[in-house]
């Protein structure tokens, strides 16, 4: 009798032992990342370059939309050149260390904003847009951290332009498809330096460049854009 209850109790023990591991277990595979909700406002800092709708991204470390010094791809061309952003979301969504994406709702003219909203796990955040009043701008944040701010806590970063170098500056009314031109969109063909770079403004027509179609308005300084994010759950 006394060997079968050692063994009974050590049996139950074993049970015990073996059903806490597998409580233990069950707890860490429900464990997942939390999501969090952030609310993007853009707001046009320049005198005369529209926004293209912009393009937000929520994303892990392991996500890059653009890289400074290298080439652009073919989806941030197209948002550079043409103000479509629609493939270079449809990349980002794509990628598995991305949780959420969305475009704005249209564009964002000089002096006004547009607001976004993104619920994700992972806390980078990148948005682009273009300056539509020029052959290849964009305005860039670049994987900003935001996994620190607390609920209703609110961030103001300020960005720059940048030129993606896939189209030679010209200034020209065939190459610029905003209201001032009317031009042309993305074009395949790359004709500048092919690597991404802080831009170096417009020149324009009433600064000697006598084929641009743009004038002293629309020169920017950088900062171009302002935005203003607030963490809502």
């Amino acid at each position: 009798m006394k060997r079968n209850s050692s063994f009974i109790l050590a049996t139950f023990l074993l049970a015990m032992f073996f059903l806490q591991g597998c409580s233990d277990s069950d707890d860490n595979m429900s464990t997942g990342a939390e999501e969090r909700s952030y609310e993007v406002t853009v707001l046009n800092l320049s005198h005369n370059q529209p926004f293209s709708p912009v393009a937000a991204i929520m994303h892990g470390a392991a996500y890059q939309g653009m890289t400074l010094g290298a080439s652009a791809s073919t989806a941030l061309e197209v948002l550079a050149e043409s103000g479509d952003n629609s493939g270079f979301l449809a990349d980002a969504s794509a990628d598995a260390a991305v949780s959420d994406t969305t475009s704005g709702t249209g564009v964002i003219i000089s002096g006004a904003q547009g607001t976004m909203s993104l619920t994700g796990s992972e806390t980078l955040l990148t948005i682009a847009s273009m300056l539509v009043n020029t052959n290849d701008a964009i305005t860039v944040l670049n994987g900003i951290e935001l996994g620190q701010m607390l609920k209703d806590e609110t961030m103001t970063l300020h960005a720059r332009a940048y030129d993606t170098g896939t189209e030679g500056n010209s200034e020209a009314a065939s190459d610029i498809p905003g209201p001032a031109a009317g031009g042309e969109g993305f074009n395949a063909a790359r004709n500048d330096r092919d690597f991404i770079s802080v831009h170096p403004g417009i020149i324009s027509m009433d600064d000697g460049l006598s084929s641009s179609a743009l004038s002293e308005s629309h020169r920017f300084d950088n900062a171009v854009a302002k935005i203003m994010i607030r963490r809502i759950s």
